[in-house]
């Protein structure tokens, strides 16, 4: 640990956040942030094009996303501050570097609480016609006013839902389970392992068609890395983080790859189409009506859950950019219970674009911001590999302090991660559906080139790295 660590005991961090986030809500967060619309919504995509194979693509994306999240353990052990990759990114790549991070990754979260309120809305649609914009609006509303009481009440909001989401998809796999050994429901009869490769193979569209499924499948696995901002308003960081982190192979084990081989066993994947939860889909055809709008109350759940983790995270990035005087200097500011108010209210209000896009096409909605959505978001997932390569370097040469939480297998694994990363970059290429994101990527980078020249120019300090 090194001297800008706080003590576990203190109630407040050095960033003046309030340290109100205890172990299980931690964990919880950590178990909940990757059970969000991208398993929920977006794997009935996945299904159509990939069929059982799909299976495979979350099983490696998952081994992936694992070392992702240990690199990023060493360096919160090394530094646990609220602004995490920003910070890393900043200090072993550089001030713009940093720059970049910050406000790519609090665009990240608006997008990502576009897509969010979007499939929210669409849920809502299984019991009652109403309008997505409506339904869009009202959630947003709420979840900002929540967002305003305090951290404390954050981690409860996330410990319920992530408890709600984690409960649904192990009751689900129990059922389908019991569905294939007791042959119970109107699936009973059909229900084999068999539909796994007996319906076209396990790679019914060939290989080529199953690697062009990554890219919804690394979106499902966003807001992994959430975990890293609270940091620094995390009671014990030093305990508990690593403990969150090393959860993640029996989470993927478990929720994605063990969830999808009971499902695609009991029904065919033939029956499943994109745009419906394949949750939602294949209680309805066990002939269980109940079960299906139970699901789709724990997708609703799940989506409210990922819109609320980024109306806390936007807000916290966007401090960390002003404390280093590379964003407005009014969000700095902090309510008395330690919240930035004015961060999280800009956001919300960017947020709002959202309702609008439901007003105007409320049948494209999410496939429009899911993709620039992953984009954005394995930016940071490349700061944390690039930043732990370099932080490792010069700790193995005795220039910094040793992580007491090192990545097995690094620097290599992050090597691999890149490498994986980028391979899925080119995919989003020939994908004409995720290829808007890539036309999107190089006027965002415009964007932020030239306000971090003008900025330089205006406050030198941005272009200093200051250790906090």
């Amino acid at each position: 640990m090194t001297s800008v660590q706080v003590d576990n005991e203190n109630t407040t961090s050095e960033e003046g956040y309030e340290r109100g986030l205890g172990s299980r809500q931690i964990q919880m967060i950590a178990i909940g942030g990757a059970i969000g619309t991208g398993l929920f919504l977006g794997a009935g995509k996945g299904i159509s094009k990939a069929g059982p194979s799909l299976i495979l693509a979350y099983a490696v994306a998952g081994l992936v996303i694992f070392f992702i999240m240990r690199a990023l353990g060493e360096l919160l052990m090394y530094r646990p501050v609220s602004g995490s990759f920003s910070e890393y990114a900043r200090e072993f790549i550089g001030p713009f570097a940093g720059f970049v991070t910050g406000w790519t990754y609090w665009l990240f979260w608006v997008v990502t609480g576009i897509t969010e309120v979007t499939a929210a809305a669409a849920y809502m649609q299984y019991w009652w016609d109403i309008p997505q914009w409506v339904s869009a609006l009202i959630f947003t509303i709420v979840l900002y006013g929540a967002n305003l009481i305090s951290v404390k009440l954050f981690g409860e909001l996330e410990f319920w839902f992530s408890m709600v989401k984690v409960t649904a998809i192990i009751g689900m796999i129990l059922i389908c389970l019991g569905i294939l050994t007791l042959g119970f429901s109107d699936a009973g009869d059909t229900a084999s392992v068999t539909h796994l490769w007996s319906d076209g193979g396990f790679f019914p569209h060939g290989v080529g068609e199953s690697l062009m499924t990554l890219q919804m499948v690394m979106f499902a696995f966003l807001a992994v890395e959430l975990v890293g901002v609270t940091a620094g308003e995390s009671k014990d960081p030093k305990t508990v983080l690593p403990k969150a982190i090393n959860t993640v192979p029996w989470r993927i084990a478990v929720f994605y790859v063990g969830a999808l081989i009971m499902i695609l066993s009991v029904v065919p994947w033939t029956h499943f189409q994109p745009g419906v939860s394949p949750f939602v889909a294949a209680f309805e055809k066990m002939g269980l009506a109940a079960g299906a709008g139970i699901v789709n109350f724990v997708v609703l759940t799940a989506a409210l859950s990922s819109c609320n983790s980024g109306m806390y995270s936007t807000g916290r990035m966007l401090r960390d950019l002003a404390l280093n005087h590379q964003g407005p200097k009014v969000f700095t500011k902090l309510t008395a219970n330690g919240l930035p108010l004015v961060g999280t209210t800009f956001s919300a209000a960017l947020m709002m674009v959202g309702v609008w896009i439901n007003y105007q096409w409320p049948g494209k909605a999410f496939d429009y911001v899911v993709s620039f959505a992953t984009i954005s978001g394995m930016w940071a997932w490349i700061m944390i590999l690039v930043s732990q390569i370099r932080y490792r370097a010069k700790a193995d040469r005795g220039e910094l302090p040793r992580s007491e939480f090192r990545a097995p297998g690094a620097p290599f694994t992050s090597w691999f991660a890149l490498a994986f990363i980028a391979m899925v970059i080119v995919f989003m290429g020939i994908d004409k559906d995720a290829r808007i994101s890539l036309y999107c990527a190089p006027l965002w980078a415009l964007i932020l080139g030239v306000s971090y020249w003008l900025l330089k120019r205006r406050n030198p300090e941005a272009a200093a790295f200051r250790k906090r």
